[in-house]
């Protein structure tokens, strides 16, 4: 009697099945990215730089402790009163801004809608927030103040942007994007480059991190 043998299995097809359902997986699966704060880190300054003089109250300052606690300019504060505070020290405008690049001077803010006070920013131009934390400071607080700094400008250019071109400034910047994407729309996509230039000129986010206490 002849003796059978055992029918083999083809195992090729089944490694390019595999190799398919890998491919698959990992062009459909999402990943979670944790969300952060941009920052442009400044460039190191030359041997030979001399740091402005800067008035003391051109300073907003923000401290974080290690047991997550809110000091704004010496004084306790809950995190969700931190955007007034810094909208008002911003907008302030009690004083005359930075000179411009062609050596034009420094005027009043015609625009700040502040209390003008000779003990607040003198300028947006010239209004520093600077936030220090502590290395145990929790990374969920830091991010929450820095958002709510972010909003008080959001707040000051949108309001700008409303008053001197009919829409506010997160729709201007947006048509700006979608400007640039067309080769058609290239002499509007200049003229919304200006706009929106000429408002993060009138309210600069100038926001400082100082070195974490430890």
């Amino acid at each position: 009697m002849a003796r059978r043998e055992n029918p083999e299995i083809n195992a090729g097809s089944m490694a390019d099945i595999a190799f398919l359902l890998l491919i698959f997986f990992l062009v459909t699966t999402t990943m979670n990215v944790d969300s952060g704060v941009s920052k442009k880190l400044s460039e190191k300054p030359p041997p030979d730089y001399v740091p402005p003089v800067i008035k003391e109250k051109n300073i907003f300052e923000v401290n974080i402790n290690r047991n997550n606690e809110l000091l704004v300019e010496n004084e306790p504060m809950q995190i969700k009163d931190i955007k007034e505070a810094a909208l008002k020290f911003i907008d302030n405008g009690g004083g005359i801004g930075k000179p411009d690049e062609d050596g034009t001077p420094g005027s009043p803010c015609d625009y700040c809608q502040g209390e003008r006070s000779d003990k607040s920013s003198d300028h947006p131009n010239k209004a520093i927030i600077s936030v220090q934390s502590d290395r145990g400071t929790d990374y969920g607080v830091y991010i929450q103040v820095q958002n709510e700094l972010l909003r008080a400008y959001s707040e000051l250019r949108n309001r700008l942007s409303k008053q001197r071109y009919g829409i506010s400034f997160d729709e201007l910047e947006e048509q700006y994007k979608d400007s640039k994407k067309s080769a058609d729309t290239k002499k509007l996509s200049e003229q919304l480059k200006l706009k929106v230039e000429d408002i993060k000129k009138a309210y600069p986010q100038i926001i400082s991190d100082a070195e974490p206490t430890s």
